[in-house]
């Protein structure tokens, strides 16, 4: 049985919609941030991240989101045309709206931290009369990251966009994306949350953003196996839940239990492992593979990530991947 099965015959892989930022990453690592003096500027978001990780891989696609009208939100757009992203849906605001920053801390390379600028973003701004359901159509899965759904009118974009998927038997990937400073309040997280939850076909997530999700349920265990049951009585075929450096697991609708090995890496920084990792199992899924081989090619791809400095820019072609796998194979990759 297969757990997600792909509409063939159409123009792109995966159209993203969400968060468009930049990142601004230290230069100066195992520092504070408080004497960091120098950034490198990179094109940022998890939904952007991912879009990026899957065009790397060979796979066609789009994005759907809004940039501000300036040299930053030109930046991400050129960026994205240059890695060969569809970006005709990216829509340049007219309000006078600013680009969302991050800057990063790397103090070592288990101790990272995000410093995040979120007020008045465009990215946040993306209104349902600007989302194209022909793209979404014409897509074999819809990406929706959770940060688009802090906010008015982002989150009625988010949400008619996935309906559109629905419509149109484009599966829905959720990843849930949860930044606890962009939201009023927990309830209106978990609300939100659900809503898309409930539409998606896989969705993926660390078992602190399902924690979010349950605030209000009966799983005082934290039980992986509960929280994926939950959404096999809606439309989901996979539910991953991310345990940071212990790995990930997989649940299928098929009552099947999912792990796969992780790889060494000379870790820099934690960040972007995530973005990496979903985009290694959609290519995975996409290609035909059975779960545990999609998670294994994106755990791989996730090392690589978080062995560079930057997370759009480190992410890795397949065969950079397959190398990467061979190589820790013969030991030629240690931890460190």
């Amino acid at each position: 049985m297969t757990s997600v099965v792909f509409t063939e015959g159409r123009k792109f892989d995966l159209t993203a919609i969400g968060r468009l930022c930049i990142d601004l990453n230290a230069n100066e690592i195992n520092r504070p941030m408080e004497q960091t003096m120098t950034f490198t500027k990179y094109v940022g978001g998890s939904p952007a991240n991912i879009a990026i990780g899957v065009s790397r891989l060979g796979r066609k696609t789009a994005f759907i989101g809004k940039i501000a009208d300036d040299q930053m939100g030109r930046f991400i757009r050129g960026y994205l045309d240059k890695e060969g992203i569809e970006t005709r849906n990216v829509v340049t605001d007219t309000t006078g709206a600013v680009t969302g920053l991050a800057f990063t801390e790397i103090k070592s390379p288990t101790e990272c931290s995000i410093l995040m600028y979120r007020d008045n973003v465009a990215d946040l701004k993306l209104s349902p009369s600007e989302v194209d359901a022909s793209l979404i159509a014409d897509s074999k899965a819809l990406l929706v990251s959770g940060t688009a759904l802090a906010a008015s009118p982002s989150r009625e974009a988010v949400l008619l966009a996935v309906d559109y998927a629905r419509r149109h038997g484009t599966k829905v990937v959720f990843d849930l994306d949860y930044r606890p400073y962009t939201w009023q309040s927990e309830e209106e997280t978990a609300a939100y949350y659900n809503l898309v939850a409930e539409k998606s076909d896989i969705i993926v997530g660390t078992r602190e953003e399902f924690d979010c999700m349950e605030k209000f349920e009966a799983n005082p265990g934290h039980d992986d196996r509960i929280t994926a049951s939950k959404w096999f009585g809606y439309a989901a075929g996979i539910v991953i839940i991310k345990h940071g450096k212990e790995g990930s697991i997989a649940y299928s609708v098929d009552g099947q239990e999912h792990r796969a090995r992780s790889f060494p890496a000379k870790v820099i920084k934690t960040f972007g492992a995530g973005d990496s990792y979903a985009a290694g199992f959609i290519h995975g899924l996409m290609s035909g593979w059975t779960i545990g081989k999609s998670m294994e090619f994106g755990s791989a791809a996730a090392s690589i990530v978080i062995s560079s400095h930057s997370c759009s820019d480190a992410m890795p072609t397949a065969a950079q991947v397959t190398d990467y796998i061979e190589r820790c194979g013969r030991g030629e990759i240690t931890a460190g």
